[in-house]
């Protein structure tokens, strides 16, 4: 990823070339330092950073970073609003949009090397334009409070959302904007996937998707946590999200770690790489809707799929309708992190179940040595999905 970055950074060769983006949290020297040196070579760079006064935001960090960097001058601090939460970089050519990095990675430690995220690099202008549009607003810190300014406005006029999904398209959805119509719009497309959904959510998962994973029907759908909830009411969303494993179509997995005796210390897993996060496994926040169809559709961006992020935050997301490339690389990757979080959580499961066992007794339990281990695979109730799983991969 970090390559990827810089490599994308390094296409800025000389004066005719321009680098305009914004970023939630700008601190990673290596990037800062390939933003100064693109500088160096006459590049236009130009950065908004997310400058705003909360106690938990980054601003501080992000401060001490372009100071240590020296790249003051290509920083514009973006003090109004809530949250500016967007990691995007356009690359301009004469002046022109001509590429796009984006996607859910934050420029620090823990979100480049830490947890799961995405960079999504796009080769098309006219996408680039738009978010370039968008910078150019960022770039002017507006005021989100609808009653000071008309950005909720632009960010809905530059990028209407819902809108008919026309053959191999790709269309951004910026925020904030004046209501969660864009949120709806992506829950009515999760719920008309005809054969199977996979969702990412780093902060619990909001009541529209929750109502779309409790449908009745045999659509396969699986999703990936970084945990059960968010915000307040936690033991009732814990209680929603048990009730929905319970359903035969539905696998979700939790982000997790298997922890060791002190004598097995030297193999132990890690569970953070720094001291302080506020997210230890998953960070991605992507939607895939009939991965595997002809015309798949992929929802990818910075916004974590909430009221927050549609109506209150600098965000962005793009919706890439027919791209089957895009939908098997995105597919992938969500089952090589499912895979991996899914035994985990099993672990964790099994452990607070039996505090007298250790890991090594869970793993012998899939040591089958007589029976039909394939008999759940063909049994429609299956708890654990492989009913449903089977019958989406074998395409019947």
């Amino acid at each position: 990823m970090l390559e990827g970055v810089i490599a994308f950074i390094t296409r800025a060769e000389d004066d005719s070339w321009g680098l305009k983006g914004a970023f939630y949290e700008f601190q990673w020297p290596a990037v800062l330092e390939a933003l100064r040196a693109a500088k160096g070579r006459g590049a236009d760079v130009e950065i908004v950073f997310d400058d705003i006064e909360n106690a938990s935001g980054p601003r501080a960090k992000n401060e001490a970073a372009i100071k240590a960097a020296k790249i003051k001058g290509l920083c514009v601090p973006r003090r109004n609003g809530t949250l500016m939460h967007n990691k995007f970089l356009v690359l301009t050519k004469d002046g022109r949009a001509k590429a796009l990095l984006f996607g859910s990675t934050n420029l620090t430690e823990n979100g480049i090397f830490g947890h799961a995220n995405c960079v999504h690099i796009v080769e098309d202008a006219d996408v680039a334009k738009k978010y370039l549009q968008y910078f150019e607003m960022l770039r002017g810190d507006p005021e989100p409070a609808a009653d000071k300014s008309d950005y909720k406005l632009k960010t809905v006029d530059l990028s209407p959302a819902p809108l008919p999904l026309a053959a191999n398209s790709m269309n951004p959805v910026f925020s904030p904007r004046t209501d969660v119509s864009a949120l709806e719009w992506y829950a009515k497309l999760a719920g008309e996937a005809g054969r199977g959904l996979f969702m990412t959510f780093a902060f619990g998962m909001n009541s529209l998707f929750r109502t779309v994973f409790a449908r009745d029907d045999d659509v396969l759908r699986m999703a990936l946590m970084e945990k059960e909830w968010t915000g307040r009411n936690k033991e009732a969303q814990i209680a929603a999200i048990r009730e929905l494993q319970r359903r035969p179509n539905v696998v979700i997995a939790i982000g997790n770690h298997i922890p060791l005796t002190g004598f097995d210390q030297w193999l132990a897993e890690i569970e953070r790489i720094i001291k302080h996060v506020n997210i230890h496994w998953v960070h991605t926040k992507f939607m895939l809707i009939d991965p595997l169809s002809d015309e798949p559709i992929v929802v990818t961006g910075s916004a974590n799929f909430s009221d927050a992020s549609t109506k209150t935050n600098d965000e962005n997301m793009l919706v890439i309708n027919g791209s089957q490339r895009v939908a098997d690389i995105y597919l992938g990757e969500f089952f090589r992190l499912h895979s991996h979080y899914a035994f985990r959580q099993a672990v964790s499961i099994f452990l607070s179940n039996n505090p007298d066992k250790t890991p090594e007794d869970f793993a012998q339990r899939f040591l089958t040595e007589d029976g039909d281990w394939t008999i759940d695979y063909f049994t429609p109730n299956d708890r654990n999905g492989r009913y449903a799983r089977r019958k989406y991969f074998s395409g019947s």
